[in-house]
C-alpha cells in the first residue's frame, strides 16, 4: 500500500507539471546556439597558421641559399603590418585584437618578405608592407573585401617603382663561397648603397632574358656556372621546398588542387609547346618550373581564398590563365619574372570566371 502510494504521488506531480508547464519551466535556462549545430575545426586564424606552417621549408631554403636577409625582412615587415593593421582598425573603428590574431597581416607581411631581395633596403619592406596593409587591404574593408592579393599588389608597386632594388639578388650558396654574416647583412640593410652593386647579381631569370635579347643561344646561356641540372643553383632548391610545402598543404586540406595543378599545368605545356618548336631559345619547362617564385606563386599566393576563384572548374581555368600568362610575361614582357602581374589581372577576371563556370544545381538544366 505504502508503495502504490508513492506511485500515486509521483503520477500526480507528474500530471501537475504537466498541466502547469509554465510554472514547472519558467525559472529553467537551456544552453542554444545558433545552427548549425555542428561546430567545424576550421577557422581564418587556423588556415593562416596552417600556411605559415607551410611556409617554413622554403623560408628555411632561402635562408640557406641566400643568407639572413630574408629573416630580417621577415621581421621588418612583420612589425610593419601589425601596426598599419591595428592602426586602421583603430580608425576604422573596429576591434583591433580579433583581426590581428587571424594572422592574415602576419601572412601578408611574410609572402612579400620572401619575395623581395635579401639585401633590400629596410625602407623598401617597410614601404611596400605598408601599401599592402593600407591600400590592398583595409582601403577596401579588410580581410574578405580586397579584391586583389595585398602581398601581389606590394610586390608590384616596388618592382614598378624600385626596379634597381627588386632585381639585385645575392649570388645563392652554390655560387659564393660565403655570404655575409647576420651583422654585416643587417648593416648592408640599413645602408643599402654599399651593397647594391659590389655584392648583387642577376636572376637566372633576368640573365637567360637578357642574354636571349643578345643573340645567344640557351645552350651557351646554361653553360654558365649560373645555372644547376634544372634551373639556377640555389633557386631550384628554393622552389623545391616550397613546393613540398605546398603538398603538405594539399594533404591537409588546406588549399584545392585545382588552382596549382591549373597553374603548374598551364606553365609546363605553354613552355613545352615553345620549346619542342626551337629548344636553342627558349628554356625547358623544368626550368620555368623551378625558377623565380614559380612554387610559391603556385601554392601560397595563387590560392588565396579571398581573391581567387571559387568554384572547382573555375579553380582550373584561373589557375591555367596565370600559368600561361607568367610564360608569356617572362618571354615577352619587360619583367623577368610575372607571377605577381599574372596573379593580379587574374584577381580582377575571378569573379567572372566564377559566374561562367557556377556548377550546376541539381534537378536543373545547366
Amino acid at each position: 500500500m505504502p508503495a502504490t502510494a508513492a506511485v500515486m504521488a509521483g503520477s500526480g506531480r507528474a500530471e501537475a507539471a504537466l498541466l502547469l508547464p509554465e510554472t514547472a519551466t519558467r525559472n529553467m535556462r537551456f544552453s542554444t546556439a545558433a545552427p548549425p549545430h555542428l561546430a567545424s575545426r576550421t577557422s581564418v586564424a587556423r588556415i593562416m597558421l596552417q600556411v605559415l606552417v607551410a611556409l617554413i621549408p622554403g623560408v628555411i631554403a632561402q635562408l640557406m641559399q641566400f643568407g639572413p636577409g630574408v629573416l630580417i625582412n621577415t621581421v621588418i615587415a612583420l612589425i610593419t603590418a601589425e601596426i598599419a593593421e591595428a592602426a586602421m582598425l583603430a580608425l576604422r573603428g573596429r576591434p583591433i585584437a580579433p583581426f590581428l590574431l587571424d594572422y592574415s597581416a602576419a601572412l601578408t607581411a611574410v609572402l612579400l618578405a620572401v619575395s623581395l631581395p635579401p639585401l633590400a633596403p629596410w625602407w623598401l619592406t617597410a614601404f611596400g608592407t605598408l601599401f599592402a596593409i593600407v591600400i590592398a587591404k583595409q582601403l577596401y574593408g579588410g580581410l574578405g573585401y580586397n579584391p586583389f592579393n595585398p602581398a601581389m599588389v606590394g610586390y608590384a608597386m616596388l618592382l614598378i617603382s624600385f626596379p634597381r632594388y627588386m632585381t639585385s639578388w645575392l649570388p645563392p650558396l652554390d655560387l659564393a663561397a660565403s655570404h655575409p654574416g647576420f651583422t654585416e647583412m643587417l648593416a648592408l640593410i640599413f645602408q643599402p648603397e654599399t651593397a647594391i652593386d659590389g655584392l648583387t647579381q642577376a636572376t637566372p631569370l633576368d640573365t637567360v632574358k637578357t642574354q636571349l635579347g643578345l643573340g645567344k643561344g640557351m645552350d651557351e646561356i646554361q653553360s654558365a656556372n649560373l645555372f644547376g641540372a634544372l634551373a639556377g643553383k640555389g633557386w631550384q632548391w628554393v622552389n623545391f621546398w616550397y613546393l613540398m610545402g605546398g603538398l603538405w598543404m594539399l594533404h591537409q586540406g588546406v588549399i584545392a588542387w585545382q588552382i596549382p595543378a591549373g597553374f603548374l599545368g598551364g606553365l609546363f605545356l605553354t613552355a613545352m609547346v615553345f620549346f619542342l618548336i626551337d629548344p636553342n631559345f627558349y628554356p625547358t619547362p623544368l626550368f620555368h618550373l623551378f625558377s623565380g617564385a614559380t612554387m610559391l606563386g603556385a601554392f601560397f599566393i595563387a590560392t588565396d581564398p579571398v581573391t581567387a576563384a571559387t568554384t572547382p572548374r573555375g579553380r582550373l581555368i584561373y589557375g591555367v590563365a596565370i600559368g600561361i600568362l607568367i610564360y608569356v610575361i617572362r618571354s615577352w614582357g619587360g619583367y623577368p619574372d610575372g607571377v605577381a602581374f599574372a596573379v593580379l589581372l587574374l584577381n580582377l577576371a575571378a569573379p567572372t570566371i566564377d559566374h561562367y563556370n557556377r556548377p550546376r544545381v541539381y534537378g536543373h538544366p545547366q
